[in-house]
Order: structure tokens, then sequence, then C-alpha cells
């Protein structure tokens, strides 16, 4: 392959009201707000360098526009589109100053139906790392990952480590020895993207890096006292796989993110990918709290690239699978 990506960089989450989900991911969660639009509100961690990692855009419903994807230069996205010109995919260019703070970008219906944007180029900001006067909430650090429930895990997989040069540091198989999850990365943590069995496309969450484990139970503590208890849907906790310490949240429309921390190197290519079995108890939550059925059930809709329509759900091709065995 002739391109280079880098991370995941920045995910648009479509949102109903622009002062609730404000009041959630700045005043109770300490995200820093770059910039406000009375249609847009972008959104970055406290060591981030660039604009945004997290857009909150006003609509009439909650969907998900984009997962974005920063390649290493701007050659990478004509490469890129050779490459999806090649395989028959949907594609649509983004023309620099079409989006506010980032150049030109190429969207593209990946394999599984998700829609996925590259971008070499995003106005910088401020690194607030030691700006310690304005850490607040539970101190978001930076966009970490997203995880998607697609129906066909393994197609996923494979065309993202065969076709789009990432690796895989975990996985997830059945008894029958498919593969029914897979942590995949770029950069060289755990992951950038998961894949999971289950209805879709759809987008499960996008995970955002802590300073610490503590700052998981400030942040509790924080959203408790603002009366955001009920948006704690998982956690804390540690998971078995990827060995992070975890805290997922619903926000006002029902967006999940998750709180993340913890989790291990993964930069050297001869690192064999660590193997669990559905029914492994530790895989999900290491000490055993039993994840609610929300979370199995429930992820946000996804667009499609060209007509802006919610794309259509399918059942997996795999039976679906919630391990009651945790207690």
């Amino acid at each position: 392959m002739n391109f280079s990506i880098i991370r995941v960089a920045r995910t648009i989450l479509n949102v109903t009201d622009l002062d609730k989900s404000r009041a959630f991911y700045v005043d109770a969660l300490g995200f820093v707000e770059t910039e406000r639009t009375n249609e847009h509100i972008y959104l970055r961690g406290l060591e981030e360098a660039h604009h945004h990692s997290l857009i909150l855009k006003k609509a009439k419903k909650p969907s998900v526009e984009a997962i974005g994807y920063k390649v290493e230069k701007e050659e990478d996205l004509k490469e890129l589109e050779s490459f999806f010109l090649s395989k028959g995919m949907k594609m649509k260019w983004m023309k620099e100053g079409t989006q506010h703070a980032l150049g030109k970008s190429l969207r593209v219906q990946d394999i599984s139906g998700l829609p996925v944007e590259f971008f070499s180029k995003m106005d910088k900001a401020e690194r607030l790392l030691q700006r310690f006067d304005l850490h607040r909430g539970s101190r978001v650090q930076r966009i970490d990952h997203v995880n998607c429930s697609v129906t066909n895990v393994q197609k996923a997989h494979d065309f993202y480590v065969k076709e789009l040069g990432f690796a895989c540091s975990e996985d997830t198989v059945d008894e029958s020895g498919q593969l029914w999850a897979t942590w995949l990365h770029r950069k060289q943590t755990v992951h950038d993207q998961a894949f999971m069995n289950g209805i879709g496309p759809r987008l499960h969450h996008v995970g955002f890096f802590l300073p610490d484990p503590l700052a998981l139970i400030h942040a509790c503590d924080v959203l408790a006292s603002l009366g955001y208890a009920q948006s704690i849907e998982r956690g804390p906790g540690r998971h078995g796989l990827s060995n992070a310490f975890f805290l997922y949240l619903r926000d006002p429309d029902g967006h999940r993110i998750e709180l993340y921390n913890g989790d291990y190197l993964t930069s050297d290519p001869d690192t064999e990918p660590i193997h669990w079995d559905l029914n492994d108890p530790r895989r999900q939550t290491f000490w055993g709290a039993k994840a609610p059925d929300s979370w199995f059930d429930e992820a946000s809709a996804v667009l499609d690239i060209i007509s802006g329509e919610e794309v259509t759900l399918e059942e997996p091709i795999l039976e679906k699978s919630k391990p009651e065995f945790i207690i």
C-alpha cells in the first residue's frame, strides 16, 4: 500500500440540543471547547494540539456523520482514492474550506457501511497539558479509539488489516473458532478501531483517554453531583481485554462514550495478538461485574456519506451472544 494512516483523530456526532450537549461534555466532563457556532461545537482534550477531536453538530435526530482518520501527508489521500476506486466503494471529496478547521478530506462508506473520513491537515490549537488551572471534570486527554458494531467482523478485520495496514492487538473468538470481535491499531496502543459482532453498521462508542484511573472515579463524583448519575451506564471497572480501566457513559442524545486509561504499548511489529475465548469471564470485565443489556443492544446510527440518510441496519452473520456467565 502507498498510503499511511496515522490514527483515529475525530468523530462527528449529530445531536439535538447543543446547550444540553455542551453542559455534559464541557461543564461535566471537562472537554476543551475550541469554538462554538450556531450549528457546531468543536471539542478537544487537554493534550491535543489540533483544533478538535469531537464535533457536536446540531441535527433533528442523533446519528454519526463520520469517523475521521488522519493520514501522514496529503498525497496519501490520492492514493486512498485510487485504492477505494479499485474496490468500487462509495466515496466523495470534501474540498478544503467546506469543513471548518480542516483541509480537504476523502469520505468513504467502508466495507461494513460505516462513514469513514481521511484527512491530512487540521488547524492547530494550544496544547493545555500543563495548564493545570484549566483541568476540570474527567480531565480528558485525547481521543483514543472508536468501537463499531458490524455484521461481519471477519470481513471488517481482513479489510482493515490486509488492505489498510492496521495491526491486531487482541481478538475474541466464539466456540466454533469464528472471529466475534477484534481490536485494531495504527498508533502504538491497543486500538484505534474495534469491531464487535452485532446489528450494524453502528457506532458503539467513542473512547477518550484520561490521565490516570483515579480520573474515572472523580468523573463519577462530578457527574453525580451535577445530576448525571443516570448517564453512567457501566463501570468503573477494568477490562480483561486491553487491561484498561473503563467507564461507559451515555450523553444527552444516547451516544455512548468511554472514558479509558491503562492499556499498553503495541509498537513492536512481532508482538502476537492476544486471543480471548468469548466465554472467558475475564474478557469484558476482569473483576466480574455484569454489563447491562443496553451495552449489548444499543448503539448510534450512522449516515450514508452521499444521501445523509441513516444506513439500513442488518443482522449479524454470527449469533448474537451476551455472556451470561458474568456475575
